[in-house]
């Protein structure tokens, strides 16, 4: 498709899609929605429907299972270099990235119907489970290298274990020992390069052998590591150093396992921008109300209450009313001709048409009513307000002929021409009939055209051209006030006299002007007045139809209840009656048998007739008694299972309580100054220093922080 850029910036794209990017996680992403232009019908329809399908999981409880992810485009090229080591979060980056491949192809499947285009993009990639089985293989769930992860790391983190705790217990026996004495200060020991040394009062450093690690800011305080912790300080360094030179080791073997998967890899990455991308105009969507319309193939445009987006989320945030507009273009009715006074929404109706099909073929969806029909343009050419050029030294009026130029080589049947102010900017009979020339000349090449006028000239051969229509923005005629509507199918006024009139321009010049007009030019303005101010009634009337039509359908609504309350009522009592004649036919049973026993009939006939008559209602009952047994048996099940659920919640909820009333009991017994400990998941030590309350110092050498009990472990 054909669109330059300044036609693009007349009808505020880029503004538009600098609204769609920030929904998107990926600087990439966004970068890429910036931009985004037009595309092929193909290619567009596909992306409409995806991003269609994403917006529907909005509005229902299927969310896709799509978080935020991170880029890992420079660790696919980085990981082919021979005997090249990724980073520890790349490696995680990459099992995240492969994990959500794999929750987006189990979830598509089990809703085929509402997400097709989407489940048949994530279905063609092949998903390699075994990424993230070599990944948790080496990492655990803190993104640390696990000890597993080769036995000789294993051998080294167990000897770096004891040589921490032969420090730690021969520190606190030496803290203890010279603690008796006067050699410390009174704050003990502290913590330099992460080591734990006694704080030995300079006067004393002889009498306490070991390594000196430091002095205090006044020399009064001399900082020693005892002779009987130094070895095993050097053994745990060595250690450590081992371990590091197998971690790098275990990476650069895990790097090149992952980098035979780099082609499955980049895919997936594609992928999940592309979803990316989908997700962040399905978001913006949302926002504006866009739908996708019906996508012919044929010539026609239909929108209906279509909105201009930009406008629409404008006053949406100043809580001001935006109106919609309504028009039809087919191949016979390519041309729509607008009239009527400056302010009234002329502009607006072009600019909406323009940005809503440039959004539908860049694949983006349309505040549009749900019903609305578009097709795909191979040009789209704007003409919209003032291009006078300073640095070129040409007028408005040089200016938008030279760009009329570059639209007449350019025009043909696929052509969506958009021209604001057809023909103003010269001498109005020559511009008009130039203007004149020119319309005909696009409706000769068949191009389609939406353009605004206040020539007369102009409306009356559009009257004339049987493919082209006229239209006018409503205007109240009585409080000259805009309704900012398009009407098609009549010319409007500019209500030019009318408007000056409102504005106080004495009624001498007004009426001095009316009569240098040409006689017929003032009856056909008042003629097209006229004719507005008819249709604005017959628009009243007609809103005034519909509001008593709701009205009616609102009585139809309530008297149908009414009728079902009533048939309801009568079911009731045709229920009641025949219970009362069933029991006043057993009634007169019982009064046939006293008779006929009363007439001499044998006792054991009687009796007989009137056990198989026990016998027909005891069936009869039971029938009963079963439809009202089962019915029962229904909610009985259901209470059951509600009972059982609130009796589980209810043990697990004491459950935990337990489990939180041992903690807090087996806390109590550790938790003192200077126990060594960690927090929750992580690897650091430190040595708690105060306690108050449920809040704990915990000083690690170069730094302290405050933390809740409950979150630390003992060492």
């Amino acid at each position: 498709m054909f669109i330059n850029k300044e036609d693009l910036n007349e009808l505020e794209f880029p503004q538009l899609l600098a609204e769609i990017s920030p929904f998107a996680s990926s600087p990439k992403t966004r970068e890429k929605i910036l931009q985004l232009r037009p595309m092929e019908i193909n290619e567009a329809e596909i992306s409409l429907k995806k991003t269609s399908e994403y917006l529907s999981s909005f509005e229902s409880s299927n969310a896709i299972p799509f978080d935020e992810y991170e880029d890992i485009e420079s660790e696919l090229k980085l990981m082919l270099i021979e005997n090249y080591r990724l980073e520890n979060n790349a490696f995680i980056k990459i099992k995240t990235i492969t994990e959500q491949i794999g929750k987006l192809q189990k979830f598509f499947p089990t809703m085929p119907e509402t997400f097709p285009t989407l489940m048949e993009d994530v279905s063609i990639l092949e998903f390699r489970k075994e990424i993230i089985d070599k990944v948790d293989k080496v990492f655990n769930r803190f993104g640390e290298v696990k000890s597993e992860a080769s036995p000789v790391l294993k051998v080294l983190r167990s000897e770096i274990q004891l040589a921490k705790k032969a420090i730690q217990e021969n520190f606190n026996r030496a803290l203890f020992n010279y603690g008796q004495s006067e050699f410390l200060d009174d704050i003990r020991e502290t913590i330099i390069d992460d080591q734990r040394v006694l704080a030995v009062k300079s006067g004393f450093k002889k009498r306490v052998p070991g390594r000196v690690l430091g002095l205090s800011k006044t020399g009064s305080i001399t900082y020693i590591q005892p002779d009987s912790v130094v070895k095993h300080y050097f053994k745990l360094k060595e250690n450590e150093e081992e371990e590091k030179k197998e971690i790098d080791k275990i990476l650069r073997k895990l790097t090149a396992e992952l980098a035979e998967f780099q082609p499955q890899l980049w895919r997936y990455q594609k992928y999940i921008f592309d979803l990316d991308l989908t997700r962040a105009k399905a978001k913006f969507a949302e926002l504006i109300n866009g739908v996708l319309p019906k996508i012919n193939r044929h010539k026609t445009l239909r929108l209906r209450e279509a909105f201009h987006p930009l406008l629409f989320l404008r006053n949406k945030a100043e809580n001001k009313t935006i109106f919609p507009q309504t028009l039809t273009l087919t191949d016979h009715n390519r041309i729509i001709c607008i009239s009527g006074p400056n302010a009234g929404g002329k502009s607006i109706t072009l600019k909406t048409v323009g940005l809503l099909q440039l959004m539908i073929q860049s694949g983006i969806l349309v505040p549009t009513h749900p019903k609305s029909e578009m097709f795909f343009f191979d040009k789209i050419m704007t003409d919209i307000g003032d291009n006078q050029s300073i640095e070129n030294h040409l007028s408005t009026y040089s200016s938008r002929l030279k760009k009329m130029g570059g639209i007449i080589r350019e025009a043909d049947a696929n052509t969506l021409l958009l021209i604001d102010e057809f023909g103003t900017g010269s001498d109005p009979e020559l511009g008009g009939a130039l203007a004149e020339s020119f319309l005909e000349f696009f409706y000769d090449k068949k191009s389609f055209a939406i353009i605004t006028t206040h020539y007369t000239n102009i409306k009356l051969v559009v009257e004339q051209l049987p493919n082209a229509q006229n239209a006018a923005m409503l205007f109240n005629e009585e409080t000259l006030e805009p309704m900012y509507k398009l009407e098609v199918g009549q010319a409007g006024s500019s209500f030019t006299f009318e408007v000056a009139e409102k504005n106080k321009i004495p009624r001498f010049i007004i009426h001095s002007a009316k009569k240098k007009v040409e006689h017929d030019i003032v009856n056909l303005d008042k003629t097209i007045v006229k004719l507005q101010q008819e249709k604005y009634e017959v628009e009243k009337l007609k809103t005034d139809l519909a509001e008593r039509k709701e009205s009616v359908e609102d009585k139809r609504d309530n008297l149908q209840k009414l009728n079902e309350q009533l048939q309801q009522k009568l079911y009731n009592f045709q229920k009641l009656y025949e219970e009362e004649h069933r029991k006043l036919q057993f009634g007169n049973k019982i009064e046939t048998f006293i008779d006929s026993y009363t007439k001499g009939k044998s006792r054991k006939d009687v009796v007989k007739d009137f056990v198989k008559l026990l016998e027909q209602e005891k069936f009869r009952k039971l029938g009963a008694d079963k439809d009202e047994s089962k019915r029962l048996q229904v909610v009985k099940r259901k209470i059951t299972q509600q009972l059982k659920k609130e009796e589980v919640i209810e043990k697990i909820a004491e459950t935990n309580e337990k489990l939180e009333e041992k903690r807090k009991t087996d806390r109590a017994l550790w938790m003192k100054v200077g126990q060594r400990v960690r927090i929750s998941g992580s690897t650091s030590v430190g040595t708690i220093e105060k306690i108050s309350r449920n809040k704990v110092i915990v000083n690690y050498g170069t730094f302290k922080t405050t933390i809740d009990a409950d979150e630390l472990e003992r060492i």
